[in-house]
């Protein structure tokens, strides 16, 4: 697995770059997802499937957990309590909705993440937050190949 500093300190290379809702590039715009998939580029080069074109509400309206499932087909699921700094966590808004924001952890109580209105941010981890966190990943060691054909379905 990569070291957990390594994680932090490529995330906080994206530190300031503007939101844009599907976007992933450093320093031009990102959404939580794309700051992401911009560290797994840096941890690993190419991207192990694209994910679809997506809009802001796509987790009401399609009711899949479509993230919490490309984590477990490319990163490590961990157990909540085991997440510490360079871990992914999930967030769901709220009960009975899927998870459908991502951050990565930079510490304990620290968080590293994109959202609309802001730029990709450090900032602390309130319960407000962590109470909604519904699943951890952590980077794998080396990723394994994708499904072949394979997209992330929103």
């Amino acid at each position: 697995m990569p070291e957990g500093w390594r994680v932090v300190a490529l995330a906080r290379r994206w530190l300031g770059t503007p939101y844009h809702h599907q976007a992933s590039l450093r320093g031009v715009g990102c959404d939580c997802l794309g700051l992401v998939r911009g560290v797994w580029r840096d941890l690993y080069g190419p991207e192990p499937e694209a994910p679809p074109p997506y809009t802001p509400d796509w987790g009401e309206a399609e009711g899949a957990e479509a993230l919490r499932d490309a984590g477990r087909r490319h990163l490590a699921e961990i157990a909540l309590e085991a997440a510490g700094a360079g871990d992914v966590l999930l967030f769901r808004w709220r009960a009975g909705v899927p998870a459908k924001h991502c951050a990565i952890l930079s510490g304990a109580g620290r968080m590293i993440h994109a959202y609309d209105g802001h730029a990709v941010v450090e900032s602390g981890l309130p319960q407000a937050w962590a109470r909604r966190a519904a699943y951890a990943f952590r980077f794998p060691d080396r990723p394994g190949p994708a499904p072949r054909g394979s997209r992330i379905s929103a």
